[in-house]
Order: C-alpha cells, then sequence, then structure tokens
C-alpha cells in the first residue's frame, strides 16, 4: 500500500516542479494575445473559465484508455505502475503541454500545421493523413466500445435493446457534438461527467484500500507476470498497451481544441500537464485495482475482457449502486473522447483546406463524409474489433513521437533546452519502430532483430536531429 501512495506522491510532485521545469522552458507570454480574441468565432474559438476548460480536456484526453490500458498492462506485472508514473511525468505531460502550448501560439492550428510548421511540408501531408486516419479509428473504437457497455447494462435490467440502434444513438450524438458551437454540448455537460469519472475512479479506489484484498503484493519489476510471456515481451508491448496513462498521440489532436478557448498562456500547465498528470493517477488507480483484486494474472486474464474486468470489481467493491455508476462512466468515457475525436477530424480538414466553419452548411460539407467513414468502420469493427483496437495502439504511440520530435526541434530552434522533449522523442521512437517490426500486424521480424533494428533506427534519427538542429 505504501508503494502506491509513494507513486501518487511523485505524479503530484512531479507536475509541481518538473511542469514548472518545462513552462520555463518554453518560455511562456502571460501578455500575448490569445487565438480565443483574435479568431473569435463563437462556435470554436471563444473563451471559457479555465476549470470548465481543464475538465474538458481531462474527458477529451480520457476515454476507456486510462481503465482499459492500465487494467491490460497490469498483465505484465508492477513495471506498469513505473511506466505510468515515469511516462505521464517526462514523456506524457511533456507531450501535452507542447501539443497544446504550440497551438496556442500559432493561432490555435491543428496538430498536422504544427508538425509541418517544424518538420517541414512533407511531415504536414503525411500527418495530415495519419491524424485524420487515428481520429476516425478512434472515433470508431468510442462507439463500438460503449455500444456494447450499454447493451449489457440494460440486458441486465431485461431490456433487449439491438446493438445496431444504440451504435446509431451514439452517431447521432456525436454528429450533434461535432457541429454544434463547442459550448453548447461538450462545456456544457462536461463537469457532471468529469464528478462522474472522479467518483467511478476514487470510489473504487477507497473501496480497494478498505477492502480484505492485499495491496500491491507483488513488487518484482524486472519479471514479466503476463501469462505466455515468451510471445508477449515488455519491451515494446506493455509501452503500447499502457497509452492514455503515460503518454498518447491522441491527446495531441485534442489540445488544440482546447487551446482555442483559453485566455492565457499562463494556463498552459495547469490545463494541459496537468490533466495528463490527472489521468496517470487514474491510470494508477486502476493498474493497482488490477494488480491487488485478482489473485494472480491468470486470475486476471480469466476474468475476460476489460469491460468485463470493471464489472466484476465494480459490483464487488461497491454493490449494485456503485456498481451501475461505474459501469455508466466507463461507457461516458470514451463518449466523451469519440465526440471530440470527430471534432478534431473536422477542424483539421477545414484548416487544410481553409474553409470557414462559422456557417453550418460548411461544417456539414465536411462532418457527413467523416461520419459515413466512421459508420462503415463501426460496422467492421462488430468483427474485427481487435486488429482496429492494435492499428490504434501502435498509430497512436507514433503520432506522440512525432509531435515530440516537432517540439524538439521548436526547442533547438529558439536555442533552448530540447533534451526535454528529444529524449522521450528517442525513447518513443525505439519502441514504435520494435513495436511494428516485431508485431504480426507489421513486419514480423524476429524479436531480437526487431530489437537492434527499433534501437539502430531510433539513434540514427537523433542524429540526425541534432545535425539539422
Amino acid at each position: 500500500m505504501l508503494f502506491f501512495f509513494l507513486c501518487i506522491a511523485v505524479l503530484i510532485i512531479g507536475y509541481i516542479f518538473y511542469g514548472k521545469f518545462i513552462e520555463r522552458c518554453f518560455v511562456i507570454d502571460p501578455d500575448k494575445i490569445t487565438p480565443a480574441t483574435t479568431k473569435y468565432d463563437g462556435v470554436d474559438y471563444l473563451h471559457l473559465p479555465t476549470w470548465k476548460i481543464f475538465l474538458i480536456q481531462l474527458l477529451n484526453i480520457a476515454g476507456i484508455g486510462p481503465i482499459f490500458g492500465p487494467i491490460l498492462g497490469a498483465l505484465y506485472g508492477p513495471i506498469a505502475l513505473l511506466w505510468i508514473v515515469l511516462g505521464g511525468i517526462f514523456a506524457g505531460a511533456v507531450h501535452d503541454f507542447f501539443s497544446g502550448m504550440l497551438s496556442l501560439r500559432k493561432d490555435g492550428k491543428n496538430l498536422p500545421d504544427i508538425i509541418g510548421d517544424t518538420l517541414g511540408i512533407s511531415a504536414r501531408q503525411i500527418m495530415v493523413f495519419f491524424s485524420l486516419l487515428l481520429l476516425i479509428l478512434v472515433g470508431t473504437v468510442f462507439v463500438t466500445a460503449p455500444a456494447t457497455l450499454i447493451e449489457t447494462l440494460l440486458t441486465r435490467y431485461g431490456f433487449s435493446p439491438s446493438i445496431w440502434l444504440i451504435i446509431a444513438c451514439i452517431f447521432f450524438y456525436y454528429f450533434l457534438a461535432t457541429m454544434l458551437p463547442i459550448d453548447k454540448i461538450i462545456g456544457r455537460f462536461y463537469p457532471f461527467f468529469g464528478a462522474l469519472l472522479l467518483f467511478m475512479t476514487f470510489g473504487v479506489a477507497i473501496a480497494l484500500l478498505c477492502s480484505n484484498h492485499q495491496i500491491l503484493p507483488h513488487l518484482n519489476f524486472f519479471h514479466n507476470y503476463y501469462p505466455g510471456a515468451d510471445k508477449l515481451p515488455i519491451w515494446p508491448l506493455i509501452f503500447i498497451t499502457i497509452s492514455c496513462s503515460s503518454i498518447s498521440g491522441f491527446h495531441s489532436t485534442q489540445s488544440p481544441l482546447m487551446a482555442r478557448c483559453m485566455k492565457s498562456e499562463k494556463q498552459g500547465r495547469l490545463i494541459f500537464s496537468g490533466s495528463m498528470i490527472a489521468e496517470s493517477i487514474i491510470g494508477l488507480i486502476w493498474c493497482t485495482v488490477g494488480l491487488s483484486f485478482y489473485k494472480s494474472p491468470e486470475a486476471l486474464l480469466a476474468a475476460g475482457n476489460p469491460a468485463q474486468v470493471v464489472n466484476d470489481i465494480s459490483l464487488a467493491l461497491l454493490g449494485n449502486v456503485g456498481d451501475f455508476l461505474a459501469i455508466l462512466g466507463v461507457i461516458i468515457l470514451p463518449i466523451t473522447s469519440g465526440d471530440t475525436a470527430f471534432r478534431s477530424a473536422r477542424l483539421i480538414i477545414a484548416d487544410t483546406f481553409k474553409l470557414s466553419q462559422s456557417k453550418i452548411p460548411k461544417r456539414l460539407i465536411i462532418a457527413i463524409p467523416i461520419f459515413l467513414i466512421g459508420i462503415v468502420l463501426a460496422i467492421a469493427g462488430q468483427k474485427n474489433f481487435q486488429i482496429i483496437w492494435r492499428y490504434f495502439g501502435w498509430a497512436n504511440q507514433t503520432l506522440a513521437m512525432l509531435l515530440l520530435w516537432s517540439a524538439a526541434t521548436y526547442q533547438a530552434r529558439a536555442g533552448r533546452n530540447h533534451w526535454i522533449a528529444s529524449i522521450p522523442a528517442l525513447f518513443m521512437s525505439a519502441v514504435c519502430f520494435t513495436f511494428i517490426l516485431y508485431a504480426d500486424i507489421g513486419f514480423n521480424v524476429p524479436y531480437n532483430i526487431s530489437v537492434i533494428l527499433g534501437l539502430l533506427i531510433s539513434v540514427s534519427l537523433y542524429i540526425i536531429f541534432l545535425k539539422k538542429t
């Protein structure tokens, strides 16, 4: 139990001190006029209170990542806790801060434009395709997952809804959230959803601490506890499996949404780094629950998919009412990320083709094709969800890697400390290249060769970065 509280303390201390250090390296300008004023349109560019922006950012980036990822990561053992803590402080919080602050400083630009400004036009064109693919995959994954949970929950209470009707309802909500001004739905209801998220997370944590379960019974950080570990090595799989609680490229697609609603650069550390650390704490709790509630990794694996694990744990620790609220939270979390995923996709396309979004017809021109693609993928995802999820995991971390390289380049060209971004960029490069070389969804290269090639490619990128900047 002591180690759990130590991890929480380290995350908070890391935010206070290292977060302040990152802010000083970036050199904020408190007097700079923000895009919410210079580009105000009442739809995407407008002022929102700091507390509301923080909650929206937290819910935008949370999804099911800080719950499902840490539960799956717990199968590898307590090393998952180390990755959540160290990754959250030295990679995720840096990544999220730069993605938001670079957008804020560049008139609310989206991710492809941010990367294009630092890494060149070719990188921008690649990122338009890459980020749109990721966002539509996120929107699709965050339709099928909550739809399945809603069907399960309603069936428990005697209803037999069609899964396709549920999917249609979620898509309809996504469409409204994508089209309407950001303060009409997202800005109005997210504070309530935030309270539900906090209840679900801390309610489970307190109930676990007060139960008879031994907290973190195994703390051998050098042992891979995953059943069948010979095929599922810690490096690089755990760094792909646990993303949102440590570092996630999806966050960089969400940060510009909030950068367009800020009044000052002084808000950046709380809104971007703060929400990332808060998500790390959520992930830390669920990973600890996964490591403590079940007697062994085999028992956790046998419990079923993460949604079933959440249901079993919530019912056992919180009872029927708590279980209902917890499951409701797991339903709402992906929905609050899915809606902003489609909204971000609309804005990226609009920025690419210089299309004003102040009028509804111009929003419809972009939104309708996006949702048609999402519907097709949702239909396919009912049969091949695991394949879509695995591609999403790799694409997600690759996007994070590119943003970190862009942030490092920005810092180097400004003559400022770049290693705060370039070191985690090097690390994530090794993760992503090793994974795609080794994984069966990639090139299926033997493990040892994949590790060596991944490291060589990453070091080569770092050398190129140093020479170019």
